[in-house]
Parts: structure tokens; C-alpha cells; sequence
């Protein structure tokens, strides 16, 4: 079914079997919203509820079906066993710097001879560095274990084996066809390589190489589950599907950020705001998330790490406060260099009938230009890459809307590129200067090539129709437990028709740009519930004029003065009269 809106079209997913629906409604006591969520989401047995509600640590996968983990295991036990510095490598991203601490934290167990390096993002770029080669040679690594980075240095891992350095490398990215000549390389992508799941983050190949070595030389379970909460961290900021053990492990993980964070944690925990009340993976991907990356946008990703195995709060707290203020300079830098993005982008010729966006300014901040990206995607909904100048050359960040594939985009072009690497929506590529005119025609003719118009509007995927009376604590108790949301499991969306303002709505936000809304139904004018839109305040003259809509939104938890209350955070807004 769909409803074309004004700008994005909502499309209402078909309903579950409804036989199934009312069986699973029956046999779990819950309203029939909530069992056609389950329904819509494969899960029709009350064993298969059971699984998705209460997730368990037992459904972890046994981490030796990844090719190469015996090698990998066996390489870190004789470094341990013969005393060898060992040197945790992982790039400067949150994936990287969690799944770096993780390593570092459990190695550090075992032996005093470990350390960790992050690359500079403006000195060595993305992943495996000559320059951080050489500096595990000149102090005596022979061991380098990478993180979420490696899987395409082949180069680089031989020039370490020349000087007699061994790597093991733990990566989630697509790999070439030809593999670096590493001890052991752990990548669910492989196609040599069968584990059942291929969609972890690059924190969670280290854990599961920190579980086959638990495993392998029986380390109790127990000591290592207290590091799912760097796992949850990177799970929210790197936007895998939460799905599979991705869910378990980020269902525990946000377990031990609430009850028992470590020190690092905490200290962002508290300078977010976020301590008086639960934290979800939203808090993650929106709060958290984006400070730990603003390490290494602004400074060095080193201190992001330095941060994540503080053991001292006093120590935390200090790192943090820095990393906070750091957040607070890549915030002001990304507005203005969004701001001067999007008056470059309306100057390029012919624009508005362009399906990509590509724009360049060698001035611009490195560290931020993946937001600005991402912004603009936001604004112009097309595939976009920001680029800017580093190390004489062009480079920068790309980002893409659903159903287009940036990364084959990119391939396409690679004979322009100096290097390339990413996923289906988000990208990085660096380019010699006089390629960037090429690049830029080729990119947007094979965009335009494979969009349609109906990829290049934005969609408002909606769950099920709901009316507000349906909204009780028990219907919001069960909803809450759908939870840890994100790609795979998103917040459930709903749909609800002929809604007013009971009059108290205004616009709020630095620029008047978000509306904070009450909103009743007629069947219920005494009952209004509380709505946040944010972007949307061009619908405040309507709707202060007494006139319905129709909106559709998922139902989240606010906290005000620490009481928790349920708030609709609606995506999109439609005039009734636009459509009778």
C-alpha cells in the first residue's frame, strides 16, 4: 500500500498472516499491534518470541567457524607464551578504537609487553600505515594485531613480514580478491570463509577472537563478557544490522553500560547527560558515539583509546572532558563547512536535474567532511562525497541513500582512484588532483545510470496503523522490548491519522526549526500525547490554525528532570487536506 505525500512517500508494510498474528497474540497475552510486529519481523512461534525477547549469551556463535581463528589463536598464544611485544592496531573511527581497547584489555592480562596504535588521520589516512610499520619495528613488535583495518594491505602486511613482523588481521570490510600474506586473517566477508553471520562490526571480529582464545585455553566466559559494552558502542556507531549475534551481543552490552560501565564509559556517560536514565543505542549513536569519534576527527584517535582503558576515574574524567571539548570544536566546524557545502553545491551548473552531489574545498577540516556528507544526503537525498585536501592529494568521504550501492559506484571508478574502501552506504577515497574533474563526471553518469526516480525519493517505511488509545503503559512496556533498535530491528513506525494540536504546539531549537507538539485525537480530545518533529516547522501555521493531519512516527522515551515519559518522535507530517 502506498500514500504519496508531499515530498516522501509512506509506504504501509503488508500486514503479518493474520492467523499467525492472532495465535502469537493469544499465546504471549499482547495486543495484536505487537504481535503483527513480531509476525513482520519472521518470528511466529512463541519459542522464536521467547528468543528475540530474552536473548542468551548461548546463542553466540562458536567463534572457530571463522576461517582462520585457530591460526590466529594459536599466533597470539606462543607471543604471549615467548614474551613478544605485541602491538593492537586499529583505525581512529569509534569501531576502531573500541575494538583496539577490547584487545588491549584482554592481551594486557597476560602480558606487560603490549601497546596500541591508532594512525594519524591527516599524517597516514585509513588503515595499516607504513609510518606505523616502521614505528612497530624501530620499538620491536613482532606481533601486529589490526582492527577493523588490514584487510586490503597486502602491501603493506609484506613490508612488515620483510622486517619481521607478523600480523593477524581482524576486519569486517569486503576484501580483494587477493588476501594479505598475514598469519591469520579473521574477516566474516571472506569467500573462503563460512561463519554464519557476516554482518559484525569490526569490534566484534576482535571479540569473537578474544572468545576462540578464551575458549581455546578455557578463560572463564565470565571474564570477557564485561567487554560487550565496547562491542554495544561500536554495534550503534557503525550501524550493522542488530540482528543475529549482533543483538546479543548488543543486548548485553547495553546491559553492562547501564549497570556496570567502565570508567571511560562513564565519564561520557555524565558529560552527556545521560546518567539518569537508561541508555538505549540511540544514546549511543547520537551521544556517545559521535565524542568518541571527535578524538579522532579533531586530535588523535590514541586518546579515544587512552579513554576506553582508563582505570582511573579521576583519569576518565579528565580525557573526557578534553574529548568533550573536542566534540564541541567538530559541532562549530561542521556547521559552518555544511553551511559553506551547500552554497557550493547550489552554484554547480544544472544541479537541481544532477543525481549525486560531489564538492571540494582544499580548506576544508578532514575530520568532519563524512558529517558534512551525510548532511547533505539529508538535504538533497542523492549519493554525495565530500572531499578536501590531505598529504597532496584529494580526499574525503562519501554517502549514500537506500537501494543505491556507493561502493560499486566508486569501483567503478577505481582507475582514478589512489585508494578506495568502505560499504554499500558509506565511503572513502583519496585521488590524485588532476583526476578529481573525471571522477566527478564518471561518478555522476553511473549514478544516473542506475537511480529511478522512485530510489531517488525519500520513503517513510510504516509498520502498522495505530490510534492513540492503543498507546498504553503495558502496549509501551512490551514496545520497549523490542529494543536494542537499529538497522534489521528498526523502531517500530506507525501510522495515525486525522491528529490535532491542542493548541499548546511551538516551534523550538536554535532556528525555530523543530516543532514540539501535544497531540489529540478526537475520540480522546481530554488525552494528548507529547510529539517532538524535528525539521519540520514549516507545519506550524497549519496546525496552529486547528487543522488534522496525519503523521508518522515511532514512540520513544523521554526524560525530563529524570521522569521518564512516552514522546512521539515523528518522521514526516501530512496536511489532510492535501490528499481529500
Amino acid at each position: 500500500m502506498e500514500i504519496n505525500g508531499r515530498e516522501k512517500k509512506w509506504i504501509v508494510n503488508e500486514p503479518g498472516n493474520p492467523v499467525a498474528v492472532r495465535q502469537l497474540s493469544q499465546e504471549l497475552g499482547i495486543d495484536q499491534v505487537l504481535a503483527n510486529l513480531l509476525v513482520q519481523r519472521g518470528i511466529t512461534t512463541f519459542g522464536q518470541a521467547r528468543s528475540f525477547f530474552r536473548p542468551d549469551l548461548s546463542m553466540l556463535h562458536d567463534p572457530f567457524l571463522m576461517k582462520d581463528m585457530d591460526k590466529a589463536v594459536e599466533r597470539l598464544h606462543a607471543a604471549i607464551e615467548n614474551h613478544e611485544k605485541i602491538l593492537i592496531y586499529g583505525d581512529y573511527d569509534v569501531d576502531g578504537t573500541t575494538a583496539v581497547s577490547l584487545v588491549y584489555i584482554f592481551v594486557k592480562h597476560f602480558v606487560e609487553s603490549v601497546d596500541y596504535y591508532i594512525p594519524d588521520r591527516y599524517d597516514e589516512g585509513y588503515g595499516v600505515s607504513y609510518k606505523g610499520i616502521d614505528w612497530a619495528h624501530e620499538n620491536g613488535f613482532t606481533l601486529v594485531i589490526s582492527l577493523d583495518c588490514g584487510i586490503k594491505a597486502v602491501e603493506k602486511v609484506r613490508y612488515a613480514r620483510e622486517r619481521g613482523i607478523d600480523f593477524i588481521i581482524c576486519d569486517h570490510h569486503l576484501p580483494d580478491e587477493q588476501l594479505p600474506d598475514a598469519v591469520a586473517t579473521l574477516d566474516p566477508k571472506r569467500s573462503d570463509c563460512n561463519y554464519p553471520f557476516d554482518d559484525l562490526c569490526g569490534c566484534g571480529v576482535g571479540f569473537k577472537f578474544v572468545q576462540g582464545y578464551a575458549q581455546k585455553y578455557d578463560i572463564p566466559f565470565e571474564r570477557i563478557v564485561t567487554l560487550l559494552d565496547l562491542v554495544a558502542v561500536a554495534i550503534a556507531s557503525d550501524l550493522v544490522s542488530v540482528v543475529d549475534e549482533n543483538r546479543v551481543m548488543a543486548f548485553y552490552g547495553l546491559k553492562q553500560i547501564n549497570e556496570a560501565p567502565r570508567k571511560g564509559l562513564l565519564s561520557m556517560i555524565k558529560l552527556c547527560g545521560l546518567d539518569k536514565h537508561r541508555i538505549t543505542l540511540d544514546d549511543v549513536v547520537f551521544k556517545i558515539g559521535p565524542r568518541i569519534n571527535a578524538a579522532g576527527r579533531m586530535e588523535s584517535g590514541r586518546t579515544a583509546v587512552d579513554l576506553l582503558t582508563s582505570r582511573s576515574e579521576e583519569d576518565a574524567l579528565k580525557i573526557g572532558s578534553a574529548i568533550n571539548v573536542h566534540n564541541n570544536d567538530r559541532k562549530h566546524i561542521d556547521r559552518e563547512i555544511t553551511s559553506a557545502a551547500i552554497e557550493m553545491a547550489r552554484e554547480i551548473p544544472d544541479f537541481e536535474n544532477m543525481k549525486s552531489t560531489v564538492v571540494y574545498n582544499p580548506s576544508w577540516h578532514k575530520g568532519v567532511v563524512g558529517i558534512v556528507a551525510s548532511r547533505l544526503v539529508e538535504k538533497y537525498y542523492r549519493p554525495t562525497i565530500v572531499l578536501t585536501k590531505s598529504n597532496g592529494y584529494v580526499t574525503g568521504s562519501a554517502r549514500s541513500i537506500p537501494e543505491f550501492d556507493l561502493y560499486e559506484a566508486i569501483e567503478s571508478c577505481s582507475d582514478l582512484l589512489e585508494n578506495f574502501g568502505g560499504h554499500t552506504y558509506a565511503a572513502g577515497l583519496t585521488m590524485k588532483e588532476e583526476n578529481l574533474k573525471a571522477f566527478t563526471s564518471r561518478f555522476e553518469a553511473y549514478v544516473r545510470d542506475k537511480v529511478t526516480k522512485e530510489i531517488l525519493t525519500p520513503i517513510v517505511h510504516v509498520d502498522s496503523f495505530l490510534e492513540f488509545k492503543q498507546i498504553t503503559p503495558k502496549f509501551f512496556r512490551i514496545l520497549k522490548q523490542f529494543q536494542p533498535f537499529g538497522p534489521g530491528n528498526l523502531s517500530p513506525v506507525f501510522l495515525t491519522e486525522n491528529v490535532y494540536d491542542n493548541g499548546n504546539g511551538r516551534k523550538v531549537g536554535s532556528d525555530n526549526g523543530h516543532l514540539k507538539l501535544e497531540l489529540i485525537q478526537e475520540d480522546e480530545p481530554y488525552r494528548s500525547i507529547s510529539a517532538i518533529a524535528f525539521n519540520q516547522s514549516e507545519h506550524f501555521e497549519h496546525l496552529q490554525a486547528g487543522n488534522p493531519v496525519d503523521i508518522c512516527y515511532s514512540i520513544a522515551e523521554n526524560y525530563y528532570r529524570g521522569i521518564a515519559n512516552i514522546q512521539l518522535r515523528i518522521k514526516d507530517i501530512r496536511n489532510r487536506e492535501d490528499f481529500i
